[in-house]
This record gives C-alpha cells, structure tokens and sequence, in this order.
C-alpha cells in the first residue's frame, strides 16, 4: 500500500484534521493508499526537545531526501518566546515533567536548557522540509471563482497619504551585504574582533552573504517615521516576520517599542531592568512581568499617557481586545499584514476600531521596495479589480535552507564594537564590516544546487505557462549579482527558445507585474525564499480573498513531493471562535487541493489506473465544493469547517459512483446515495453540536479523543464514513 504523510500540526488545521483525515482514509485506501500523520506540532517538537517524544520532524528530514517521498504539510505555529513560554505551561499542567523556558541563563544548566528548546522557536519545521524549491499557483478552477464571486477590496482615497515607509539602503542589511561564491568544500569562520562567532561547512559553488542591520540607523529611522506620521495624521504600523527571523526581527521589532514609548523606557529602566523586561518580546510580555510591582499601576499608566498624547496613533492588531501592534513580535507578520493595508485602501485599524491611512513601517530595504510599489501603484491607480485582475505565480529558491530563512545559526546581536570578518580555513579573508554594539549581524546562505533546480523548474513551468516569467534580481544588491551569475550561466544548460524570461530589480519588477495584473494577464514571478513569502501572500489575498487557496507544490530534488496547504496566519482566531461556541471557520480547501496534488503524484509515478480515476474524482469534487460555495459560514450556526468535509464527501463519493473505474463506481455509488439523501439529518446533527464552548483538553497539545468527538459530532455521517 502507499503512503502519504500528512502532517499533524497546530491549531485551526490540527482541529480540521480531526474531522477529514477520517474521511481522507475511507476514500483512498479503496485505491491502496494510506494517509498517516507524523506530528510536527509544536507541543510534540517541545516534548521531543525533553526526549519526552519521537523526534518527527528529524525523521521526515530523512524521508523528504528519498525518492518516493510523499508529504502534504498544513501551516505550522513559527514560535516565539511568548508562545513557547505558553506551549511548555500548558504541557506541564497536562503532567509533563519538563522545565520552564529560560529566557535569560545564569548558569550552563539554565543554557543547557535554552539550547534544547531554541530549536522549536522560529521556522523550525520548513528548513528542515524543504528540500526542493517552490511552485506556486491558483488552481483554475480557484481563480474563476474568484472572478465569478468577487470578494471586495477597499478603495483607495484620490488623496490617499498611506505609504511604505524604509530606511532606503541607509545602514541596513540590503545596503551593508556584501556576497562572494565559495570556490571550494571548505571551513568558514565568523568572528568578531578575531573572536570566534561560528564556523561553517561551505559548499564548492555556494553563495555565502554576510550582512548587518545599524541599530542607530534603525532607531534614528523609527524616530523619523514617528514624527512623520504624526505630521501627516497617519497612524504608525510596524510590519515584520518574527515568526520566521527568529533572531533578527524580533530584535528590531523590540527597538521598535523602545523608541515609540521612549521615555516610559528611560524613566523606568533600572525598574525594567530588576524585573528582566525584554522590550523584543512586547507590551504583553512586559505585563506579565510588572504584574504585583508596587509600580505597575504607574507605569501603565505612564504608557497610556504616551497613547492619549500628540503621538500618532498606533495600529492595532485586535481593536475590540486593545491588542495593539507592540502586544508581540509574533503578531506582526508582514507577508499577513501588509496585504491587508492594500485591501483596506492604505488603512489599518485604530484603538477604536476607525480605518486610519497609515505609514507602513518596514525598516529593511531588501523586501521593503515591494511594498512600497503595491500602496504606491494604488495610491496612483486605484484598487484593482477582483473580476478581471490576472494572477501572479511563483517559483521560489528555497531549497536546502536558502537565503535568509536559514540564517538563524549564523545571526548574532553583537556585544561589543569591532570587526566581523568571515575567514576561509587558509586564512583568506572573504568579507569583512565595521560595526557596533548591538548591530544585527548575519550570514545567509544559498548552495548550488538548489540554484540550478529553480532555473530548471522555471524553465519547465514558463514554457508550460507560455507567459513572462521574472526573475526578481537586482544587480545593485550583492547577494542577487551573485545569484544572477548562476541563473544566467544555467539558463544556457537549457532550451529557452521562444520563451519570455526577463531579470528586474524588485520596484522594477512589480511594476511590471501589476501593469499585466491590471491588465487580466498571468505573470511568473521567479523570486528568492523571502520574496515568495511576501508575494504569494500579497496577490492571492488581493486576488482570492485569501492565500490558503493557492496551490503550493514543492518538487523535491530527490524525486518526491511535499504539499503545503496555504497560510495558518489567522489560525488562532478560529480556535478562540471553536472554544467558545464549537464553530470553525477554517477552509479546508487548501488541504483538498494539496491532496489531489499528492494522490496525482502517485498516479504518475505508479502509473495506476485506480489512483487516477481516485484523482480525477477529487478534481471534481474540488470544482463542486466551489462551483455550490460550500466553504464555511464565519457565522456561529451556520454550516463549519466539518460541513464543507461533509460535502467534500458527498460529490467525491458522486463523482466516484459515476467514474470510469468499476470498481470504485460500485463501491462509491451506495456511499454516493446515502451521503446524498442523509443530506438533511447530517447538516443538522452538525448544527445542533454549535453554539457551546468545548473543551478539547489543550489548545496547544489537545486530548485527540476529546478534539476528534468535537469535530465528529455527526453520528449518521461517522457511521457512513467508518463502514466504506
């Protein structure tokens, strides 16, 4: 029998999995596959961290290196210290013996410690499962419905100021990075003042960045932007990924805070400083830890003095909750974020819930430009038009822990003045930068290999396409003129006649990009790890209302395949609405598109009959679920999550019962016509669970047994699943 892997991860798409995988199973071990799950969730990555579990996520670090691997991955907590923190309490309360989180080590122990959990913090899992590069796109039949049911964009003002705000190559990383190509296998060191920061195993071929942010630069910025955004009326929005720059952004992110509430921070620094207050970790984090001080009522209040004052307002990430863009470093996510200033018409929300244009804060000019030329073409344009935009896909460069997203060992916050240098083993200098204390320091790096497999896939996709494809590349930055060598030196390996491949700096290319956007057109967009986060974000959320409808096919380079189901960023909305009143609004579809993607891959590869007409009834099933608007009501009440598996069932079973395989036809058909005509009592067993809080066991690690009678509560449609 055959297998795929999927994933059992967090949150919404943990508690939809509960519901579908059941079905999932019934439907295609009829075509010899099993679907098992291997948890890479991130109680399960703590409990491994203490040899308390299985450590998953290494063992499907080896199986996406074999040839028949087949994964479909569901979006996955990138954890930050807060949620970390959160994780390890709630698994102690469950009765496991682990120790708490030292934020601060006194001790080897306490550092001992540290060490065992960082490795849950941050991007964890896609580093280590992304052994090829990425495709993405919207399925047809997910586009049409967008055009045919437009979701609606805010429009901008004729006077919009809404802006993207950067430090424009003024002291920060894409002004600061210098690039070489290793010329051998060979030892590498980083050091600061002859100090040794770290040493790496360079590749022959591979490109090794280095690179750093000014803190007095970044805060000088922060201070410009505030006074200009108070100037203009704007409201003031940070925007980074802390999530998966686990080093870096969270920093910057805590500079951020510091500026903004600069005298709060001044007053009580020695207060702040007995209490261990880490301004990286936000608003909530420094709550918690004033709580029961003979100040906290005075310095809250001192805070909230700075809100009610002539400073410009903040953003807010949860008006009704008061949760502004300061609570975390982790609610801040950029590639989330961002998209919706652009929906909303150059606006985010104020404390009291108003629409504000805001200066759109996004220190580094690497990605910033991106978003600078989004709020800037609609500022100029207008909003697009969802009924007849075009679309933007994606290859991204991400395999073998490339760019940016693998640099989290070689990312330091520096502690003294000096130096870094980056030395070869035979004592070469390869880079070298004057810095300063508290500089964000960084080496990122991209291997061969993965180079020449993006150029292939680009190739192969742009001539099955026959539309433009871009590669995002700007010469002036050190890191692209390196890459752009090799794309250009292994383009020529390949036919390349009669196609459109172009190369363009990041403003220059998504100008192009949105002209033909405008224009109704399709676009390949051939970007770097970080840029296809920020892109495939960006459009499908303009286009689609939402990127957790995208297609997101990873090819690996041994020869198997990984299927990643869309973005989880409000996953923790729709947990708070499950608590409270049993009612999921997550769409699953990514996960029905993903699997269809996986189960066509073992058609091919196997060349199996069954398989296929297994595949093609999905397909069909897919384009019903849309065609009849089957996705779940936001609405308590209203048919859920479990409703749009229960339908997903249905016009499988249909498509099934009236498919050329006999079969599948005859085992299908009964289900068909019982699925068809229990319509009514399914959707309202489904409807009666609604409306009452439930109690799963954990948000973080929930009792499977409770988490599954929850999202199973429809006894007519489990016995008809169970019996296939």
């Amino acid at each position: 029998m055959s297998k795929i892997i999927w994933s059992k991860i967090d949150e919404a798409p943990a508690l939809a999995t509960y519901s579908l995988l059941p079905i999932v199973n019934a439907f295609t071990k009829a075509a010899g596959v099993e679907v098992v799950t291997s948890d890479i969730s991130l109680a399960g990555r703590v409990l491994a961290s203490q040899g308390l579990a299985e450590d998953e996520l290494s063992k499907l670090g080896e199986v996406v290196l074999q040839e028949d691997a087949n994964i479909i991955k569901l979006p996955n907590i990138s954890a930050s210290v807060g949620q970390l923190k959160d994780c390890i309490a709630e698994l102690q309360s469950q009765g496991y013996d682990i120790p708490n989180y030292p934020e601060n080590p006194v001790n080897d122990e306490e550092k001992a410690i540290q060490a065992k959990y960082s490795v849950c913090l941050g991007s964890a899992v896609n580093p280590v499962l992304r052994e090829g590069n990425s495709d993405r796109r919207a399925a047809v039949a997910v586009k049409k419905f967008a055009q045919k049911n437009p979701h609606r964009l805010k429009p901008f003002a004729q006077d919009s100021k809404a802006y993207v705000a950067h430090m424009g190559g003024k002291g920060d990383f894409y002004s600061n990075e210098k690039s070489v190509t290793s010329d051998k296998d060979q030892k590498v060191t980083i050091a600061l003042n002859g100090k040794e920061l770290k040493t790496v195993d360079a590749l022959a071929g591979e490109v090794l960045d280095g690179t750093f942010m000014s803190v007095k630069a970044l805060r000088e910025f922060y201070r410009k932007t505030i006074e200009d955004a108070k100037a203009k009326g704007l409201i003031w929005s940070l925007h980074l990924k802390a999530t998966m720059m686990k080093i870096s952004d969270p920093i910057m992110f805590g500079h951020g805070f510091e500026i903004f509430f600069e005298e709060v921070f001044t007053k009580y620094a020695d207060t702040f400083k007995e209490l261990g207050v880490n301004p990286n970790q936000g608003m909530s984090d420094l709550e918690k830890k004033i709580k029961g001080h003979a100040k906290e009522a005075e310095i809250k209040a001192a805070f909230q003095a700075v809100v009610d004052s002539d400073a410009p307002k903040i953003a807010m990430v949860d008006s009704d909750k008061g949760t502004t863009n300061f609570n975390a470093s982790n609610d801040i996510i950029i590639d989330a974020s961002m998209p919706v200033v652009v929906r909303e018409g150059g606006k985010q929300w104020d404390r009291t819930g108003a629409a504000v244009e805001t200066v759109a804060v996004v220190p580094d000019s690497t990605y910033a430009m991106f978003h600078e030329e989004m709020v800037a073409d609609c500022v100029k344009n207008g909003q697009y038009d969802v009924a007849t935009m075009g679309t933007m896909q994606n290859i991204g460069l991400m395999a073998q822990k490339a760019e940016e997203y693998g640099s989290h060992p070689t990312t330091f916050e520096l502690a003294e003045d000096g130096t870094v240098t980056v030395t070869t083993e035979d004592g070469k200098v390869l880079m070298s930068f004057e810095c300063e204390a508290g500089d964000i320091w960084r080496m990122s790096r991209t291997k061969d290999i993965p180079i020449k497999d993006w150029v292939r896939l680009t190739v192969e996709r742009t001539r099955l396409e026959n539309v433009p494809a871009v590669f995002w590349l700007d010469e002036n930055r050190a890191h692209d003129a390196e890459v752009m060598k090799k794309v250009k030196k292994y383009l020529a390996d390949f036919d390349t006649t009669g196609l459109d491949i172009q190369f363009m700096n990041v403003t220059d290319a998504t100008r192009f990009t949105n002209a033909r956007v405008r224009e109704g057109k399709t676009t390949i967009a051939v970007t770097g790890n970080v840029l296809r986060d920020h892109l495939t974000d960006m459009y499908p959320i303009l286009e689609l209302g939402t990127s957790a409808k995208m297609l997101s096919i990873v090819p690996l380079l041994a020869g198997g395949g990984l299927y990643e189901t869309g973005a989880g960023g409000s996953a923790p909305k729709h947990v708070d609405q499950f608590l409270a009143e049993g009612h999921l609004r997550w769409d699953s579809l990514g996960e029905f598109l993903a699997l269809a993607e996986s189960l066509r891959f073992l058609g091919n590869k196997h060349s199996d009959a069954k398989l296929s007409a297994l595949t093609a009834a999905l397909d069909v099933a897919n384009d019903s679920y849309l065609d009849n608007s089957k996705e779940p009501s936001r609405k308590c009440g209203e048919p859920d999550n479990k409703a749009s598996h229960f339908y997903i069932a249905q016009y499988w079973a249909k498509a099934l019962a009236k498919g050329d395989n006999a079969e599948l036809a005859a085992k299908f058909a009964p289900v068909a016509k019982e699925l068809t005509e229990k319509e009514d009592q399914i959707i309202s067993e489904l409807l009666a669970a609604e409306g009452k809080p439930q109690d799963i066991g954990g948000y973080f690690h929930p009792d499977d047994a409770k988490a599954a009678a929850a999202m199973r509560p429809s006894k007519t449609l489990n016995s008809i699943i169970d019996s296939i």
